[in-house]
């Protein structure tokens, strides 16, 4: 974040204060923040990422951001919900873009969408966007697996987080801290179906990732 001063944190990494020097701060949203936005707009959406580990776990862990995942045949539908309360900004490999007036063509190779208020406002959600094959949710890891929602996501006091497994198999191919740390905390608590799909995945996808020994 940027203080009142103009001036940015003393503790960002280098890497970090590139970042927001470029792009601008973050002031991500909690699960309850993101519900009070998404759920007025009708459109289906869900929580990915080390939100949906901690609601999972119970174990408390810091947060970069939020990841509100939802399908991306939604997006126009959402830039048009918000419009006048959020920009929306596509994000992907090739930089981030507005998706207003006359540019609300999300790019090919986009994934995501970016929310703030305003140009001078900290960005407050990034949202994951999910294809879908015949309405049946697709892995973007594993694009040839193909489930309902409702089997890969569970339900919390009104709020939709993704599965333990499937946010694991997400994390396995990043491997930061934070991830091994979210692996540690959330193997005790699967059940042998998770298990099953998580040492599933690892076996095609990453076959020489050290998790597939500890399920």
């Amino acid at each position: 974040m940027v203080d009142q001063t103009g001036a940015y944190e003393d503790d960002l990494s280098p890497d970090e204060l590139a970042f927001q020097r470029r792009y601008g701060p973050w002031d991500a949203w909690t699960p309850q923040q993101a519900k009070e936005v998404f759920d007025p707009t009708g459109l289906t959406w869900w929580i990915a990422g080390g939100w949906a580990i901690e609601a999972f776990t119970g174990e408390p862990r810091p947060h970069e951001d939020i990841d509100v995942s939802m399908w991306r045949k939604d997006v126009l539908s959402l830039v048009d919900v918000l419009d006048g309360s959020f920009h929306v900004w596509a994000a992907g490999p090739d930089g981030l873009c507005p998706l207003y007036d006359d540019r609300k063509t999300m790019p090919e190779r986009a994934d995501q969408v970016w929310l703030r208020q305003h140009a001078l406002g900290p960005w407050l959600a990034d949202c994951v966007l999910n294809r879908d094959r015949n309405g049946r949710w697709v892995s973007r890891r594993d694009p040839d697996f193909d489930a309902p929602l409702s089997e890969v996501t569970w339900e919390r006091e009104g709020i939709r987080y993704y599965n333990p497994e499937i946010v694991l198999s997400f994390k396995a191919k990043l491997a930061r801290p934070k991830d091994e740390r979210d692996f540690d905390v959330t193997l005790p608590l699967l059940d042998d179906r998770a298990r099953a799909f998580l040492a599933d995945y690892l076996r095609r996808k990453e076959p020489a990732h050290p998790w597939q020994q500890r399920l």
